[in-house]
């Protein structure tokens, strides 16, 4: 897929005030320091579409971007470590469980995972509550290019082993890096395949 073009659309408060769900819809939602921004922009080869920080939890509203003028491209809030309040964190958590739940044009949720990491509760959580709402969803594994090729693979490996104990078949997999373009085509072919599937 070719980004011929993105644009900022609006920032909505709750899912009632998002855009028209008139397009096919992609979110991107991850931790608060997983480079979910740097991602959306290496996606879609805009250096500032997506406002980078270095203050986790910048990201506070739902962000809708139109791509190509045909599908709607979501940055939610972060959730897990942001320094803000426990109110405010219950509050975003709130938020992004409502639009996911109820957004309807949304295709697939991507859950962004720092591949540095190991499997962490928050993430894992997360990961259940989709599958018990039945949302379809896919992980991508940021930061790979902060680590060697046998690091990554042996951190993917025991990932693996952590979702197999609750997945059958393990969701769609990811491996990504913002500063190499790692995982760029992998990620807009699924969109492509999808929408196409969305409009057939």
């Amino acid at each position: 897929m070719k980004i011929l073009s993105a644009e900022f659309v609006k920032s909505a408060p709750s899912v009632k005030e998002c855009p028209e769900p008139v397009h096919p819809e992609y979110a991107f939602i991850g931790r608060s320091n997983v480079g979910k921004s740097s991602l959306i922009n290496m996606l879609t080869e805009r250096k500032n579409l997506a406002k980078t920080s270095g203050t986790p939890g910048k990201t506070r509203l739902i962000n809708h971007f139109i791509i190509n003028n045909n599908w709607y491209l979501c940055d939610l809030p972060g959730y897990g470590f942001a320094k803000v309040s426990k109110s405010i964190r219950e509050k975003w958590e709130q938020t992004i469980k409502s639009y996911l739940h109820h957004r309807e044009n949304l295709l697939c949720a991507f859950i962004l995972i720092d591949i540095r990491h190991e499997a962490l509760k928050n993430d894992l959580d997360f990961l259940s509550w989709m599958g018990m709402k039945g949302i379809p969803f896919a992980i991508v594994f940021t930061k790979a290019d902060k680590l060697s090729k046998s690091k990554v693979q042996q951190q993917l490996a025991q990932y693996k082993k952590k979702l197999a104990l609750q997945w059958e078949p393990l969701p769609p997999i990811y491996i990504s890096s913002a500063a190499t373009a790692m995982g760029r085509e992998d990620i807009l072919e699924l969109i492509e395949i999808t929408n196409k599937e969305f409009s057939a």
